[in-house]
């Protein structure tokens, strides 16, 4: 029997008070988000998910304004007893030399949807990040038939309203113009998932 080794003291995963001060010594490389003074092990998401993550932050780059920086997986500060680390995040380039970031330096947060993220990402972090002020959140959903985008803008009332949802291939004019191939994504995920089944 093989011993498994946690990248983490196991008393830490029990505890329900941590801040972001009680985290400084962890693993740069461990995923892993701070919800309410509980530290939260991310699994490695399935290869699409790793996929979309890269086609949604080229897609942000490609006329990205030289001001900004689009990184995957950063960490977002919400207060001590709280710290996310969005699949995709646009930051103000004033604000890239800190980690975690502030979520003033943020216009715009990602979320790709996995089978263990379906509730939190569209439901809690919706709630969280319109609390936080970021004026864009994304959610791409590859669980469904067919890849969907939906776009929500903050309100005046502090709260997102949906704005899109697509499963086409659409072109964004905000934060600038970013194109998405929605059918092309569902095409590359229909075919890993036809390679994964085909080696069981």
């Amino acid at each position: 029997m093989t011993a498994v080794m946690l990248p983490v003291d196991p008393h830490l995963l029990e505890r329900d008070d941590l801040t972001v001060d009680d985290l400084v010594d962890l693993p740069d490389d461990l995923r892993y988000e701070l919800i309410e003074g509980r530290l939260i092990l991310t699994p490695v998401g399935l290869p699409i998910h790793q996929v979309l993550e890269m086609r949604v932050a080229n897609a942000i780059e490609e006329n990205c304004p030289d001001d900004f920086v689009v990184n995957v997986e950063q960490a977002l500060l919400k207060n001590r007893r709280n710290e996310f680390r969005p699949d995709v995040l646009l930051l103000h380039e004033k604000g890239a030399g800190r980690s975690p970031v502030l979520p003033s330096d943020v216009p715009l947060v990602v979320e790709i949807v996995s089978e263990s993220s379906r509730f939190t990402d569209r439901r809690q972090k919706l709630k969280w990040y319109a609390e936080l002020g970021i004026p864009a959140y994304w959610i791409v959903d590859p669980l469904a038939m067919r890849i969907t985008l939906t776009v929500f803008r903050l309100g005046s009332d502090g709260r997102y309203r949906p704005q899109l949802q697509t499963d086409e291939l659409v072109t964004l004019e905000e934060p600038w113009k970013v194109t998405l191939d929605l059918p092309a994504w569902t095409r590359k995920r229909d075919r890993l998932r036809a390679a994964a089944s085909a080696d069981v």
